[in-house]
């Protein structure tokens, strides 16, 4: 595991504690008072809160049980995702229980399909904050984020499965069409923090070079990922090449192209976005 420093602590203490802000003010302001709920464990908490106090008369906030869960999350899978990054995300989801119980609800639009759109948009920037900078919103993320570290794939097929079946509770205790704009607020928040965070996604790279070894040295010496090389002949020419072939993070990709470059500045390379990785890939340690 590699030593934060304290400027990496700084930054990630300050991204949480904005994302946790930004994600409170999206709850407060547009979800809640439209009465949408969220994706994962945050709209799971809204949901069971809000059966508590209609159907039994029980009053108890939102925000007590979304930091239960989290807590009880984090140390389940502690060992398996890194201790700072669960750290930092306990830290992100208690601010944000925190801000959500004082932060004032402003009044900022009155259409619910534009609450939802606007919401969910602003909901997943906040979140997104947390994960591009080392933590997340706990959650469902804790879940994602060991199960991709274990099998180096995604899990949002099993966390959109879960939110289809709380978007029905939701629609059947309630409204049908609080499912609807519930769905649409989940769908663009999804849709920002995909966009956003890079980490689980990959991409293939392919580099035609004459000076092979020049090229995997300037790799290798900056990213640890292992590198295949194949003997090949231009077919223009005839002259003698070497195919590097890697597969990397996403938002490793400029930073691979760039030092390939450095070894050998005339190399043709392609990139391309691979589904799924399997054996034996390095992952990037969180902490």
């Amino acid at each position: 595991m590699e030593k934060k420093n304290y400027k990496q602590l700084a930054i990630m203490a300050l991204a949480v504690i904005v994302s946790a802000a930004i994600q409170a003010f999206a709850l407060t302001s547009f979800s809640v008072p439209a009465g949408i709920y969220p994706a994962g464990f945050t709209g799971l908490s809204r949901l069971v809160s809000d059966v508590l106090r209609d159907f039994f008369g029980i009053h108890l906030p939102f925000f007590y049980l979304y930091l239960l869960i989290n807590v009880i999350l984090a140390v389940v899978v502690f060992k398996h995702i890194g201790k700072f990054f669960t750290i930092f995300s306990v830290i992100q989801t208690t601010l944000m229980s925190v801000f959500s119980s004082f932060l004032p609800a402003m009044h900022i639009l009155d259409d619910p399909l534009l609450i939802a759109i606007f919401g969910g948009l602003i909901n997943g920037f906040g979140v997104s904050i947390a994960l591009t900078n080392g933590a997340s919103s706990g959650g469902t993320d804790f879940l994602s984020i060991y199960y991709s570290n274990k099998f180096h794939r995604s899990m949002w097929d099993y966390v959109f499965a879960f939110n289809c079946v709380m978007i029905f509770a939701a629609g059947m205790l309630y409204r049908w069409e609080i499912a609807a704009y519930s769905m649409i607020f989940q769908y663009v928040s999804n849709l920002i923090i995909s966009k956003r965070h890079k980490r689980y996604t990959h991409q293939a790279i392919i580099i035609v070079t004459k000076n092979p070894q020049e090229v995997i040295d300037s790799i290798l010496k900056n990213v640890r990922h292992g590198i295949t090389e194949v003997k090949a002949k231009g077919a223009y020419k005839g002259d003698d090449e070497t195919i590097l072939y890697t597969v990397v993070n996403s938002f490793q990709t400029a930073e691979v192209v760039k030092y390939a470059l450095e070894g050998d500045p005339r190399a043709f390379i392609e990139t391309r976005n691979t589904l799924n990785v399997y054996g034996n890939y390095y992952q990037k340690p969180l902490d």
